[in-house]
């Protein structure tokens, strides 16, 4: 089972807890992961993001989703932020819905969580090929 906390910093609206759960229930049964896992998912703003990107990352720069992979706890996975200012301007940029940029962003991020990354070809490949593949099991797949 998957423990899923959401922290919407970013305002009161509390729709965008279905998208996030369904997609990470999506993904660990997809994945079939056995092991109990907790999650956190950070809704903030683009201030925030970028102040975070800035501190961890280096880049001083807003960006849609960041990923802290949890190593130290054997059920806690990590952290998610996602700034819902970028997935509100990506879901207009990419002309999709901002559910299916939310759902995306955060797929991405858990995937992110259990050991995938995109730092070199090979990995993308995988990565990004799994991350098409378990959004064509929802209703959030590209149109």
């Amino acid at each position: 089972m998957i423990d899923i906390n959401i922290i919407n910093q970013y305002n009161d609206d509390s729709s965008y807890d279905s998208i996030v759960k369904e997609i990470l229930k999506i993904a660990y049964d997809y994945l079939e992961i056995s092991k109990d896992m907790i999650i956190n998912i950070v809704l903030t703003n683009n201030e925030t993001i970028h102040q975070l990107n800035h501190q961890f990352r280096g880049f001083d720069k807003a960006t849609d989703v960041l990923s802290f992979e949890n190593q130290e706890m054997e059920d806690e996975i990590g952290d998610v932020f996602i700034s819902i200012d970028k997935a509100i301007s990506q879901a207009k940029e990419y002309r999709h819905s901002f559910e299916r940029e939310l759902a995306f962003l955060t797929l991405h991020g858990f995937l992110h969580c259990i050991g995938y990354d995109h730092l070199n070809e090979t990995d993308e490949i995988e990565m990004f090929s799994l991350q098409d593949n378990i959004m064509d099991k929802t209703k959030y797949r590209r149109s």
